[in-house]
């Protein structure tokens, strides 16, 4: 059972293949209708494949970690194209004002490390690369930390799901609840910054 949300992923990861998998890598990264998509489960599942000989470890390895940071370099050009222009924008299907604005105090608290630090949190790292761009971070330190988050958040995902496909047989019944655990870990830092900013409005 791998459904989720009416989406079976092991399914879609194995019709559109490594291909597939670079595409919503790099949309994710840095594309605005790229939020929703499912990065971290679906990076875990293209490893839980590879370990099953279905995709290929290597071109993994070397590709997914590149199609993230040529996302977020996307973004982050965007962002400085585009500037101020961002915040005035209307909401729509594939933006919304409270998720700029909810990653602009992630960006704001951990400065040049949100680059790497937001790679594991669902829509901030979509947004981060796009406010770096506005907020004119100096595209030499923008690229070191973009560097080092995706080559982090790629090859530590894909190693996850390769690493629990090769040593727990019939994997493939528990991936369900595998992905459940996966996107709730990564919205923890959300629901903690929700959690401290509604303690401090109260006091």
């Amino acid at each position: 059972m791998s459904s989720f949300f009416h989406i079976d992923i092991l399914s879609l990861v194995q019709t559109f293949g490594t291909l597939g998998v670079l595409a919503v890598v790099f949309a994710e990264s840095g594309v605005f209708f790229g939020f929703f998509l499912p990065g971290d489960s679906l990076l875990f599942t293209a490893g839980l494949l590879a370990s099953q000989g279905i995709l290929n470890i290597w071109a993994l390895l070397i590709f997914v970690p590149l199609a993230a940071i040529l996302g977020d370099n996307f973004g982050y050009w965007f962002g400085a194209k585009v500037g101020p222009k961002i915040f005035s924008r209307e909401d729509s299907i594939f933006f919304h004002k409270h998720h700029i604005e909810r990653t602009r105090e992630f960006y704001a608290k951990y400065g040049t490390k949100a680059i790497v630090i937001a790679r594991f949190v669902p829509v901030v790292r979509t947004f981060t690369p796009v406010l770096a761009g506005v907020g004119q971070m100096p595209y030499r330190t923008f690229m070191k930390y973009n560097i080092v988050g995706g080559a982090l958040w790629g090859v530590g995902m894909l190693l996850l799901g390769f690493s629990l496909g090769s040593v727990i047989s019939n994997i493939d019944h528990y991936i369900l609840p595998i992905i459940l655990v996966i996107i709730f870990v990564s919205f923890v830092p959300i629901i903690r910054e929700i959690v401290i900013h509604k303690l401090k409005n109260k006091a």
